[in-house]
């Protein structure tokens, strides 16, 4: 039990610095347009990434993105050992990025870890190839559907609103942004938080199945059978860790996200916003764990493109897309590094 206990607390702590750590992602555009202060923009992001708990729970009425991160691993090869390596070494790539200012995916950080755990264990029979070749194929896909999302909103938008004057279009967008970042918050909730819902899940599943006969007597809210029937403690706790995250803000990925890739406007945040919401909307939709980062870092590319190729910094991006690509092999290096540690401690 006290195994199951820690991971569930890393879990938790990977939660709350998966917030902080992407929470430049929802406000970084309302803040640098001055729309909201960045204490406004975290409290705004915060609230809205635990309404998004209340949106899966009674509207959608399911949580299909943890189902699908609980498959990453093989059913035979889950230990609680290789998803402490995972959390672990997950935490520690989402500190150093955030320390050096890069917005790398925490989604494609955990996959990673998971997965270079998995490996050291079972070997790559141990990690179901199905699942994590669609989360790698998103880390292109997310990005681009997102600059697509981002051109073709921007162009409908600016149709929409081509006979107003500047004046009134930039007080009009500005209140708009209020709107557009809260649903971007209430999917970064929806996508994020899941993904933590899906290792506890695959913890607790573990755990019952090693107690075998014996599960009937373990406390009720440790018994689990299937993602199905998981308990409400653990959305309602996962979507409020990564909401105090956000709070705890993440100051030095808002310069990047903001402003390093292309200047915005409030016309411009208010498009990249619900550019990177339809975007998130539809990856839910279809259960694909994709990276906020990467979606919201497509979407400011392809505003920024309406308006003059130039307007994008095409050298960050691609530094960018750099970060991206080797989240996932240094996050399993680390984690395939610590599993090995652990093996050493006689933990494993």
């Amino acid at each position: 039990m006290a195994l199951l206990i820690v991971v569930i607390i890393l879990a938790f702590i990977f939660d709350f610095i998966n917030g902080f750590h992407d929470a430049a992602n929802s406000i970084a555009s309302v803040v640098t347009t001055r729309v909201l202060t960045p204490l406004q923009a975290v409290l705004w992001a915060a609230f809205f990434n635990f309404v998004a708990f209340f949106i899966a729970k009674y509207w959608i009425g399911s949580f299909g993105i943890a189902d699908t991160v609980s498959k990453t691993v093989t059913e035979g090869s889950v230990t609680l050992t290789v998803i402490l390596a995972g959390l672990v070494a997950a935490i520690i790539w989402n500190l150093i990025t955030w320390r050096f200012g890069i917005p790398s995916s925490s989604s494609h950080t955990l996959i990673g870890g998971l997965a270079g755990a998995a490996i050291v264990h079972g070997g790559l029979t141990a990690i179901n190839i199905k699942v994590v070749s669609l989360i790698i194929a998103f880390i292109f896909v997310a990005p681009f559907v997102g600059m697509i999302a981002g051109m073709a909103v921007t162009i409908i938008t600016m149709h929409l609103a081509r006979k107003m004057r500047p004046h009134n279009a930039e007080s009009l967008f500005r209140h708009l942004q209020l709107f557009s970042s809260a649903w971007l918050s209430v999917n970064h909730g929806l996508n994020d938080s899941q993904k933590v819902m899906g290792v506890i899940g695959i913890a607790l599943i573990y755990y019952n199945r090693q107690a075998g006969i014996d599960a009937a007597s373990l406390p009720e809210w440790v018994r689990l059978t299937s993602m199905a029937d998981i308990h409400d403690w653990v959305p309602f706790t996962c979507f409020t860790a990564i909401a105090l995250g956000t709070m705890a803000g993440g100051r030095k990925i808002i310069k990047t996200m903001g402003s390093k890739i292309t200047k915005l406007n409030a016309f411009e945040g208010f498009c990249t916003e619900m550019a990177s919401t339809i975007t998130l909307f539809f990856t839910e939709h279809y259960h694909i764990p994709v990276s906020t980062t990467h979606t919201i870092t497509g979407a400011i590319m392809g505003v920024g493109s309406v308006k003059r190729l130039s307007a994008v910094r095409w050298g960050v991006a691609v530094d960018l897309i750099w970060a991206w690509i080797v989240t996932i092999p240094v996050s399993a290096g680390i984690a395939a590094l610590v599993y090995v540690i652990f093996g050493w401690c006689g933990q494993v």
